[in-house]
């Protein structure tokens, strides 16, 4: 059976797709996905054993240059591939009017979430098939109830797999280190400078290695100054997506805001603190083993504003005592990590 699946973004919605591909492959053993994903977050999908082919869009950049894009055929050619391959069914696991648009270029069945599930109720009418799935849960168990009613198998009663091979990806390194992932998007949801500096210091003098990615210069200038004049400390060099989960891959653990990198750790079965001031983690935090959930208080925490941030109560000390007891635990055998 081969399907399409789109599901283009953001890079926690990418991931959160992965379990219900590991729950398919088990019911249904030899089914392929194509996955449409957008262009920037390509690598992830062919990580996966029941990805065939990554077919990469790109809606957001051609959003802003929309007649050179018609002028130079690139639309065109996205158009062609999907109608290359034959296949049986389709499913817009996102759920919005731009996925469901691209669901009008390939002859198949098209399934997806009904308007009462869908986070744009108008999404429904392009589907052939309608599943009702309660929005009350976490995003990748609704991912993952959604392909068990359109495939036609019940789902697994397990926590979700996300089917990635930590030990393959990992990029084998001397000594054990932790990962700082302190960039996100929202101003509000940045924890702290003081705290991570706090938090650096802390662990830099237990011993451990505190390794800190970075995507652009504002990102790369607090880091440097998270780590400046630390031991053992370090700011990586600028890395692509793939390079940055081979770094996730190898650590001991990592400290996230809320942010697509620290879903990226959870799927990679990395121990991890995740850290929520205005957002809270019921429906959208990360998901999986050895992943810890700290909130702030506060009246602002949970507010869900992109502007004020709240980590009242989230303080270095309170993050660093509950970093000291995930470390204690023992590290995941090379068969766990799988």
């Amino acid at each position: 059976m081969r399907v399409l699946l789109i599901k283009t973004s953001s890079l926690g919605d990418v991931i959160h797709t992965l379990p219900a591909l590991t729950d398919a492959l088990q019911a249904l053993p030899g089914i392929q996905f194509d996955w449409v994903v957008e262009e920037g977050f390509a690598e992830i999908p062919a990580w996966h054993p029941a990805v065939a082919q990554v077919i990469p869009v790109a809606i957001r950049r051609w959003r802003k240059h929309l007649w050179s894009t018609i002028r130079n055929g690139e639309w065109q050619r996205f158009k062609q591939r999907l109608r290359e391959t034959h296949y049986d069914l389709v499913i817009d696991a996102q759920g919005l009017l731009k996925s469901a648009w691209l669901t009008r270029y390939v002859k198949a069945p098209v399934a997806g979430l009904d308007r009462d599930s869908a986070r744009e109720p108008i999404a429904s009418r392009f589907y052939e098939r309608r599943y009702s799935v309660p929005r009350e849960q976490h995003a990748v168990e609704r991912v993952r109830q959604l392909f068990a009613q359109a495939l036609g198998y019940p789902v697994p009663a397990t926590t979700g797999d996300y089917g990635l091979d930590r030990a393959r990806l990992a990029d084998p390194q001397e000594e054990p280190y932790l990962i700082f992932l302190h960039g996100t998007t929202w101003a509000s949801k940045h924890w702290p400078e003081a705290d991570w500096r706090a938090l650096a210091e802390r662990m830099s003098a237990q011993g451990w290695a505190v390794r800190l990615p970075w995507g652009n210069a504002e990102e790369k200038a607090r880091a440097e100054r998270i780590v400046g004049g630390l031991e053992n400390a370090a700011v990586l060099p600028r890395l692509n997506l793939a390079g940055v989960a081979k770094v996730i891959a190898g650590a001991r653990a990592c400290v996230a805001v809320d942010t697509g990198l620290g879903h990226l750790a959870a799927a990679l079965d990395v121990p991890s603190i995740s850290l929520y001031g205005p957002t809270l983690p019921g429906r959208v935090g990360a998901y999986g083993r050895g992943q810890v959930h700290l909130c702030a208080s506060g009246p602002g925490a949970g507010s869900g504003d992109r502007h004020k941030p709240c980590f009242d109560g989230l303080d270095a000390q309170r993050v660093g005592a509950e970093l000291d007891t995930l470390l204690a635990r023992p590290p995941a055998t090379d068969e766990e990590a799988r």
